[in-house]
């Protein structure tokens, strides 16, 4: 009789998802809006599992249409939602996407009070149950900025990640709207020893560095500290690694641009896959600059997520029709 293999553990990604209203122009003139999902952590998720890894996702959802509907999406596009709640005394939360200029959209929240910001510690202790630990923990900066329960949730799966010798990958993903640079800091700057990637865009580094802060090489200070890898992006000038060996530069993909909300994540998804295939960090950012490529020439936070077969087709020519 042979011998099962074994199931890879999953990436578990922890945060809130919402029902997502993308209008067609400015919303005090009405008009038509899409409905879908979206939310930073499970963004991620849909990306890793349409590259083919086995994810997870946990967050709480309201007891209501809007909350099947986020589980549904999940489910559909191959992620685990075993370790999500429902919450039947609080909502759903809602994003609204408001495209006011060609290149500019503004991102209305309402999640004040949502399941979401109520995350309990059974959502993370379900979540690392079982024989097989998830292999890399996700989280963002924004699930603390939630509220207080959101944020010990936080601290706790921080706590299990390093009991069970979990990999912490860190999307720092500041929102001004949610908390200040002054809390944000304050939070995340407890987190850096737990972290072995750190993900972030240069203005977001000081938020985690130690006080005082460094002069300069912000890099090299959060690598002092144990993260094993800092990596900053750079949007249209692509991104750049640091180890304690080395620093590698990845240009961007060169792409029509039609949204770049969700391409923070992507990159995530990108860089975290090629971690998980064994990659070396040149590939991880080549792979991660790669998603967010796609991300940016398509409409939607996940929407344009590349499956792994998809992943050349950025090579191919204008006009290319593949047969």
């Amino acid at each position: 009789m042979s011998t099962p293999t074994p199931v890879p553990a999953p990436v578990l990604t922890l945060g809130e998802s919402m029902v997502a209203l993308r209008g067609s122009g400015p919303l005090k003139l009405g008009g038509t809006m899409n409905v879908s999902v979206a939310g930073a952590e499970s963004n991620v998720a849909i990306g890793l599992a349409r590259l083919g890894h086995p994810v997870r996702w946990a967050g709480a959802v309201g007891d209501d249409e809007a909350g099947e509907l986020v589980l549904r999406t999940l489910r559909a596009e191959g992620v685990d939602v075993s370790a999500a709640t429902r919450d039947a005394g609080a909502p759903t939360g809602l994003i609204l996407f408001e495209p006011r200029l060609p290149e500019v959209t503004r991102v209305h929240y309402y999640r004040a009070h949502s399941a979401g910001s109520r995350l309990g510690p059974d959502t993370v202790e379900a979540a690392f149950a079982g024989a097989r630990p998830p292999r890399v923990l996700h989280l963002t900066g924004i699930t603390p900025a939630l509220g207080p329960s959101a944020r010990d949730v936080c601290r706790r799966a921080l706590r299990l990640a390093r009991e069970h010798g979990t990999e912490v990958c860190l999307d720092v993903n500041f929102r001004s709207r949610l908390w200040s640079s002054q809390e944000a800091a304050a939070e995340l700057r407890t987190w850096i020893p737990y972290v072995d990637v750190l993900i972030a865009s240069a203005d977001e580094l000081p938020l985690c560095l130690p006080v005082p802060a460094p002069a300069d090489a912000p890099e090299k200070s959060l690598i002092a500290q144990g993260v094993r890898e800092v990596v900053v992006k750079l949007g249209a000038d692509g991104a750049v690694a640091h180890t304690a060996d080395a620093e590698l530069r990845a240009h961007a993909r060169e792409v029509r641009a039609v949204d770049a909300v969700g391409a923070g994540d992507a990159f995530v998804a990108g860089y975290l896959s090629a971690l998980l295939d064994g990659a070396d960090v040149a590939a991880r950012l080549d792979r991660a600059v790669t998603t967010g490529a796609f991300a940016v020439a398509s409409s939607g936070d996940w929407e344009g997520a590349p499956t792994r077969a998809e992943l050349g087709l950025l090579g191919a020519g204008p006009g290319t029709v593949v047969r």
